[in-house]
Formats: C-alpha cells, structure tokens, sequence
C-alpha cells in the first residue's frame, strides 16, 4: 500500500483528511505539524503522497514544497489549504505540487484529488481570473511577481509578527527582514507597513 504524510497544524482537519485516505486505502498513514517536523518523517520514511497546508507554524508549506523537490524524490504532493487557489495555485504549480483543493470545497473534492494524483494525473481548479476587476487584477500581477519568500514575510507581517519573530522564525537576519519589508512596500505600492495588512486582507493572502 501507498505511504501518505498529512501535515497541518490542526489536529481536526488531520482526523478528517486521515479519514478520507483510510478510505483510499493508504497505509501506513504519518502525520506532522510542523514544517520541521514533515522534513523529518519524510526523511525517514519516504512516503509517496504529501496532503500539504500552506499556513503553519514554523515555516510554510511552500518552503517544504520547495525542499521536498530539491530532494529529488518520488513524493507526490497535494496541497489543502484555506488560501484562496487565485493566487496560490500557479505558485503552487511552479513549486511542484501535483494538486490544489481549497478546504472551502467538500471532503469529496480531497477524494477526487488523492484519486486523480494516485493514478498519475494532476488536479487544479480551473480560474476565472476574467471576472476580476482592474484593482484586484493589477494587485494579483504584484502578488505574482513577489518571489515565495516575499510572500511568505509579507504574510506573517500581515498577521502582526514583528521584525525579530519573523527573523527567527524564518532563520534570517532581522535586517533582512527589514530589508524585505521595505522591498515589499515598495513592490506593492502601499504607502506605509501598515497597509500591508489592508493589502493582504483584500486579496485574501490570510
């Protein structure tokens, strides 16, 4: 039997998600975290299969989708998250994830998915990105330029994390930070820091 990781930092959402994969078959069936804590079972085990969040504790899921395709193996992965696919999917493409499903849709869009992946296609949604207006449409193109590590700060700066807990957190510098920052208010076109916030809010960043 196929090997799965689930890694989300709610235990609720894991019990459901391990529900469905039960149901798929899967076994043995891990569960992690953390970002520090996935890395860690899948070097271990090498599992085939990776249901991955974006938002959580230590990291991100794009960092570790990233690192799970630098490694070079045979992991498919998955991405469940709350994070709205209109400006997460393509990213998520581009890092190698094989399916997106929002946690909006219905346990049977998961099943469906893991059903899609496990028989060697893919699974994203389709977007209607035409039924954007101009705003939302030119503020997606700035979103889409930031590099992953831009996103990802301009996300905990948008949560209310200081310089120094996003510094240790991601392992940088806190001048580095800094320096993002600054970049990011200059990429975005906000006047101050504090608009971040409203620009990550509106465009369903958090």
């Amino acid at each position: 039997m196929k090997s799965v990781l689930i890694v989300d930092d709610h235990p609720v959402i894991r019990a459901a998600v391990k529900l469905v994969l039960e149901q798929e078959g899967f076994k043995p069936i891990h569960e992690a975290s953390s970002v520090g804590e996935a890395l860690s079972i899948q070097r271990d085990h090498a599992v085939d299969l990776m249901i991955l969040d974006l938002v959580m504790p230590g990291g991100n899921g794009l960092d570790l989708l990233e690192r799970v395709r630098a490694d070079g193996g045979s992991c498919a992965v998955l991405v469940f998250t709350s994070l709205d696919p209109l400006f997460f999917q393509e990213r998520c493409m581009r890092a190698g994830a094989l399916g997106y499903v929002s946690k909006t849709n219905s346990l049977s869009q998961l099943h469906k998915a893991v059903n899609a992946l496990t028989a060697g296609y893919t699974y994203f949604a389709h977007l209607a990105c035409g039924s954007m207006d101009t705003l939302q449409h030119t503020e997606k193109q700035m979103i889409d330029n930031l590099s992953n590590r831009e996103l990802t700060i301009l996300q905990y700066l948008a949560r209310g994390l200081a310089n120094k807990a996003i510094a240790e957190v991601m392992h940088l510098s806190h001048k580095t930070v800094s320096t993002y920052k600054t970049r990011l208010i200059e990429k975005l076109g906000v006047n101050a820091a504090v608009h971040l916030r409203d620009f990550a809010i509106r465009n369903h960043l958090i």
